[in-house]
């Protein structure tokens, strides 16, 4: 069988790890038949090279964005362990926003709010398409629901959180919350929750181990093995 294995960046904070423990606990319970595998890049263990074996596998980035991770840290993991057989998948990428608007009706309640404002805040990339990513998010969500206003913004990089809510204030919001575009807890993701508490906004929960976030992990890993068949019809 071609393993499964979700890949996650690694964090120092063990909250992040255990996040993502949990979501593939979902996944190998709603699909026993797979061999679903964790593993990390970096800080946290175990590592992806030390998870692969030596069988055919599928490495399915946990990852939201298709920035410096996604380009070079995961080819460059999966190269250096030597394992023939070893496919990548892509990215979550913004096919996660069933789990993120589920998190934040959690907090918010019926989303077509016309005075609300939303911040959707990620941790922030260097790479600025990623960044467009969010922000693509931000407002198609805002033309869906008619809100006061949507806004991306970043844990490490431009707009801040802060920033974010406060414009959406002054744009007439009478109610603003934060959708973490964020897989997990950590110490990154707490400077998203430290702004928004600070400034009486809501927060929804990162997107953890939803069923839908599950679900994308496994879609993934499917249409990896499909890419291969189909290229192997074809020579």
């Amino acid at each position: 069988m071609t393993a499964l294995v979700g890949v996650a960046h690694g964090s120092r904070d063990p909250r992040s790890a255990a996040t993502v423990a949990a979501l593939m606990d979902v996944v190998r319970a709603r699909h026993p038949e797979l061999d679903v595998r964790t593993a990390f890049l970096d800080l946290s263990a175990p590592r992806l090279r030390d998870v692969l074996g030596g069988g055919d596998a599928v490495v399915v980035p946990l990852l939201l964005g298709h920035a410096f991770h996604a380009r070079v840290d995961v080819p460059g993991e999966v190269a250096r362990a030597g394992r023939p057989g070893v496919l990548i998948a892509d990215v979550l990428g913004p096919s996660v926003e069933v789990a993120a608007l589920d998190r934040l009706a959690a907090v918010v309640g019926a989303l077509d709010d016309p005075e609300l404002g939303v911040v959707v805040a990620g941790v922030g990339s260097s790479h600025a398409p990623a960044n467009a990513v969010v922000a693509t998010v931000a407002a198609g969500w805002k033309r869906r629901f008619g809100w006061s206003g949507a806004q991306a913004a970043f844990a490490t990089a431009e707009p801040s959180v802060a920033d974010a809510i406060a414009r959406l204030r002054a744009g007439g919001a009478r109610r603003v919350a934060v959708a973490q575009w964020v897989l997990a807890p950590g110490l990154l993701p707490d400077r998203i929750a430290r702004a928004a508490h600070e400034a009486g906004a809501l927060l929804a929960e990162p997107l953890g181990p939803h069923p839908a976030v599950a679900d994308l992990v496994v879609s993934r890993y499917t249409q990896a093995l499909a890419r291969q068949s189909s290229t192997r019809a074809a020579v």
